[in-house]
């Protein structure tokens, strides 16, 4: 696009932008005499200029009062269309200012420039990071790995001063978050189009520590760091592969396992990357659950336990995947093998991974090697864990520490009465950052002054209208204070607000700790009565006829 031309919208576009059907917008074009002539396409496929299009939803007032990321994430899809890879190129290239990506158009590029302004170049791609990991996620992109599962893999994968690789980088979120900050360099390669170039620019703007070393390319057919031995690999590949290339790589000394049949993937990638994993270092998979048990790939599994080279297993609650509902599982590996041959597994599928991600003890097994290898070898960690389950004892204390929970919640809900207050007088929380009046600890929004209180503050930018104002036409959400507005109050009446907030965020806590007790103590009845270790209750002796009979005659009599 050159500086002369502008931006070009279909309606579909448009509808996203005012958050409405694509019906409504051909409605609003047949109704309205004003609505922007289109400018390109065809008559079944118009295009609109985009300046034209926002002043008409603001004449309108049918477009949405958004925060300037979203705007300029609006921008970028009306640029760029399907290829936001491209566009997050475009964005990195012009903040770090290289030429890559192609360019932007003058709007844009402006608004890429006052956004930077605001908060570092860093910052900002980052953010747009996390907003097409959100949008990617929700069309079922295979290329990302949501940010839960990233935190749960950098909890497990530790620190390293060595190098760090990731064959299947994506974005990057796992090849430069995980490792610490002694990591000696990160080594990125994946198969899509643009995203080794974007991984590049984004370490350099977000100044993670390491040199960064990125190439393109499908690692399994085409190894492009062929001699590479890392620390640390992490990788969360594509699943489901129907064709990963083996009958080109029959003699690939990567198999140092075993040659992985054609329907194992999952168990191709594993070894590629513990093919790449040093002396002393440790590869961490995010492989689909079925990977576990799968008949196909037992005699690889049945190796990797008897050689003791499968250090940990653990089992995650279904979610976290993009793009999917489906549970995954974290493999393990450590070169060289452990010579004790057990394997520590790991039952998180009922943990809240919000928080700390802290293991419950019964929740964790360390399996020998010889209970794991039987005819199927099947290594599915809640089967394990299970196994070993405490009995009565465990499931007493949770079902007495959710009736404690039961108790608490009760009346738990404040009292509100009916609203008599205008709150429409706002202020923008960029002019209270910029005036020192509020800064981000560890992501959360604080006060620095007796004249605004903190709930407060937190509990307005979780309001309806601050959510709209970061949701893009397209649904996907990113919590920046920056965008938000809140309501001018003098400090006595904010405080009345924050204990409000207080309360019903102390209630969503003991809620979500009863929901997960209560899960918790059902996981434990159920595991007790398959194995044996509880009893059922007794059941009541039901009376016999002629006890029902004397019953009735004594109730009529009455």
């Amino acid at each position: 696009m050159t500086d002369d031309e502008v931006a070009l919208v279909p309606p579909a576009e448009i509808a996203r932008m005012a958050g409405v059907t694509r019906a409504a917008v051909s409605n609003w074009r047949r109704r309205h005499p004003d609505f922007p002539e289109a400018v390109a396409g065809t008559a079944s496929a118009p295009l609109f200029a985009l300046p034209d299009v926002h002043r008409w939803l603001d004449r309108q007032g049918k477009g949405r009062d958004v925060a300037d990321e979203v705007r300029l994430w609006q921008a970028l899809r009306a640029e760029r269309g399907a290829d936001m890879v491209g566009a997050l190129v475009a964005v990195a290239a012009r903040l770090k200012g290289d030429k890559g990506g192609g360019p932007l158009s003058p709007p844009t590029g402006e608004l890429v420039d006052d956004l930077a302004r605001e908060r570092s170049p860093g910052e900002l791609v980052a953010d747009l990071a996390e907003r097409f990991v959100a949008s990617e996620n929700r069309s079922g992109g295979e290329h990302v790995s949501t940010p839960a599962l990233v935190r749960v893999v950098r909890h497990f994968a530790g620190e390293t001063e060595g190098v760090v690789y990731d064959p299947a980088c994506g974005i990057g979120d796992l090849l430069l978050s995980v490792g610490g900050g002694k990591v000696k360099g990160r080594v990125g390669q994946d198969a899509a189009d643009g995203l080794p170039e974007f991984v590049r620019l984004r370490a350099a703007l977000e100044t993670r520590p390491g040199d960064v070393e990125t190439a393109h390319g499908d690692a399994l057919r085409d190894d492009r760091f062929p001699r590479l031995k890392a620390d640390l690999v992490v990788c969360d590949p594509p699943s489901g592969q129907a064709d990963w290339g083996r009958e080109d790589l029959l003699l690939d000394p990567r198999w140092e396992i075993a040659l992985p049949p054609k329907a194992e993937g999952d168990l191709a990638w594993l070894q590629h990357c513990y093919f790449h994993t040093a002396p002393g270092g440790r590869a961490l998979l995010v492989l689909p659950a079925s990977a576990s048990y799968r008949r196909s790939g037992r005699r690889i599994r049945a190796e990797l336990v008897r050689s003791g080279i499968l250090d940990t297993l653990v089992a995650l609650p279904g979610g976290l995947a993009a793009g999917h509902s489906a549970p995954v599982h974290i493999w393990v590996l450590r070169r060289p093998a452990r010579p004790d041959a057990r394997v520590r597994m790991v039952d998180l599928t009922d943990a809240d991974l919000s928080g700390p991600i802290r293991p419950d003890p019964d929740r964790v097994a360390s399996v020998p090697a010889i209970s794991l290898l039987d005819d199927e070898t099947d290594l599915t960690p809640t089967r394990h864990v299970a196994a070993g389950q405490p009995g009565a004892a465990a499931y007493e204390d949770a079902r007495a520490r959710f009736e404690e929970l039961l108790d608490a919640l009760h009346g738990a809900l404040p009292h509100l009465a009916e609203g008599r207050e205008d709150i429409a007088a706002t202020v923008n929380v960029s002019e209270l950052m910029r005036g020192g009046l509020v800064q981000v600890e560890e992501g959360r929004p604080v006060s620095t002054t007796d004249q605004l209180d903190t709930d407060f503050l937190v509990g307005f930018l979780n309001s309806a209208a601050n959510t709209r104002r970061n949701t893009s036409g397209s649904g996907t959400h990113r919590a920046d204070p920056r965008g938000a507005r809140v309501p001018q109050m003098d400090p006595d009446r904010q405080r009345t607000y924050g204990t409000a907030f207080r309360e019903l965020e102390t209630f969503v806590q003991q809620l979500e700790e009863a929901a997960k007790i209560g899960r918790r103590a059902v996981q434990l009845a159920h595991d007790g009565l398959t194995s044996g270790t509880l009893d059922p209750p007794p059941a009541a002796r039901k009376p016999d006829a002629g006890t029902k009979k004397k019953r009735t005659k004594r109730e009529g009599a009455e």
